[in-house]
């Protein structure tokens, strides 16, 4: 049977394993995948025993994204362009490295009826989160995406890799009362319970976004509700489409993301 993982350290809260073995029920799909810690200094030595032991494939998650780029043989332009790689393939002994994050997430949007194309979009945070989520937001067609950070330097940095006249770079507080169709969150500060410093005025009638997830509201999504947000939704889907989408390049087939979700909820 062919084998999978999902490295990761910690990883008991991943739950790609149930994410996939539902794809493979449901496309009659013969496969194994399951989730494995790695210790800090072991990620290299894992994956390759794993290739040389005849594995398909695997999902990479925190902390190892970035070092699983160096691993590759050959990356994809959405790979390079993140600067990490959350999906392995194995062919013919080489690793090829993709990033599926940010097709999750666009066709999570499209999922929940948001609208991209011709819109304005902020993207809160220039970090690992927002690298990978920026060119297939492109590809949608939006009228600009501002991508802001508390510090406007690694903002920047991040849009100077794109060459894109879309895409501009702003510090929290330089926000003003600037109108956007789409804001999101890209920040880690729903994980401490806070949320990006930015003016409550922006979220009116917007449409907001959390990559995080949880039983309840995130402290970003609960916030953007009570400031008159359009429409909350938070990174679960994301989470479902990134999968949907490892699953297709791996197995050929396109698994249905709708009832996944539900059975998570």
């Amino acid at each position: 049977m062919d084998q999978y993982r999902v490295y990761g350290n910690p990883i008991k809260q991943s739950r790609s394993p149930i994410i996939h073995q539902t794809f493979a029920q449901q496309t009659q799909q013969q496969l194994n995948y399951k989730s494995e810690y790695v210790e800090l200094d072991q990620f290299e030595q894992t994956v390759k025993e794993f290739v040389t032991n005849g594995g398909k494939g695997a999902n990479i998650t925190v902390p190892f994204k970035e070092q699983a780029l160096t691993i590759c043989d050959q990356l994809t332009e959405r790979a390079k362009l993140a600067g990490a790689v959350n999906t392995l393939s194995f062919i013919d002994g080489k690793i090829l490295g993709d990033n599926t994050d940010g097709q999750g997430l666009v066709q999570d949007l499209l999922n929940n009826n948001v609208q991209l194309k011709n819109s304005r979009i902020l993207l809160l945070g220039a970090g690992g989160a927002a690298k990978g989520v920026v060119l297939p937001l492109l590809a949608q067609q939006p009228e600009t995406i501002v991508i802001a950070n508390r510090t406007i330097a690694k903002a920047e940095s991040l849009i100077n890799n794109f060459n894109n006249n879309k895409l501009s770079a702003l510090g929290f507080l330089e926000l003003g009362n600037e109108k956007f169709d789409l804001i999101i969150n890209a920040t880690s500060a729903s994980l401490s319970g806070n949320v990006p410093p930015i003016a409550k005025e922006l979220l009116a009638n917007t449409d907001c976004y959390d990559m995080v997830y949880g039983k309840e509201l995130t402290p970003f999504l609960s916030w953007a509700k009570e400031n008159g947000a359009k429409k909350v939704i938070d990174g679960l889907g994301m989470l479902v489409g990134q999968a949907a989408e490892s699953f297709r390049i791996w197995r050929g087939v396109q698994p249905e993301v709708a009832t996944v979700l539900q059975k998570l909820r």
